[in-house]
């Protein structure tokens, strides 16, 4: 069983960056659902935890506290960029500790490659920093920042829903390629079920146990779900 820790970078009170009438909190977080989706619906033996599933906040330390206690196998953050409104592109992040032979810096460059084959974004490389999910981390860390929000041409992108699914499946080929995971055998197709939850959709699903799990994901905090054939 393959351990996902899942971070979408910031939310609740903390924004994260802001511009071209987006927000990072908001990216990070759809991003991160739709690799959660992705992996549970075509992968076998995929445990996901989240450190948010809704735009609450969370701070850095319970986060990576949280990543430790759960024995993750691998801890993934979500972010996305901004500086100075020219800059652009995807870049990627192990901490500054580890070598580029490293078993963190394999798994980043399985990432890396990945990624930026469907992201349609300017490569900015792999790259080192201190940050505290890389550096408080028990497991192999990676942080991605995808895209810059302050940059016109980035943010177009950003907005787009179907952006936003190619960056996540990106995400997921890497974490299969990276970790080896087994893809779900595929049979004769059964009816799609979207779960709708307070009137936004949370999945479409094949698999009855993915449509139980996304229930229970949103039993305790929902008003109302709806599970509907497509």
């Amino acid at each position: 069983m393959f351990k996902l820790y899942l971070d979408p970078g910031h939310g609740g009170a903390d924004s994260g960056a802001t511009a071209n009438g987006l927000q990072e909190k908001n990216i990070t977080l759809d991003i991160a659902l739709r690799i959660r989706d992705l992996l549970e619906k075509d992968y076998e033996d995929v445990n996901i935890r989240m450190s948010r599933t809704t735009d609450t906040t969370r701070s850095l330390s319970q986060r990576t506290n949280d990543a430790n206690s759960w024995g993750a196998d691998y801890f993934l953050s979500i972010h996305v960029n901004a500086f100075n409104g020219s800059a652009q592109g995807y870049e990627d992040y192990i901490h500054t500790s580890l070598t580029d032979s490293s078993l963190t810096a394999q798994y980043r460059n399985i990432m890396h490659d990945e990624i930026t084959k469907v992201n349609n974004l300017s490569n900015r490389g792999k790259k080192k920093a201190n940050f505290h999910v890389l550096r408080e981390t028990a497991m192999s860390a990676l942080l991605t920042e995808n895209g810059f929000i302050d940059n016109t041409s980035d943010a177009e992108k950003l907005r787009s829903s179907s952006w936003r699914q190619a960056v996540a499946q990106g995400h997921v080929n890497g974490l299969a390629g990276a970790f080896n995971l087994t893809r779900k055998q595929t049979t004769t197709p059964n009816d799609l079920y979207r779960v709708i939850v307070d009137g936004t959709q949370e999945g479409a699903y094949r698999d009855e146990q993915n449509i139980l799990n996304a229930v229970s994901r949103n039993l305790q905090t929902a008003e109302r779900i709806v599970i509907e054939k497509v």
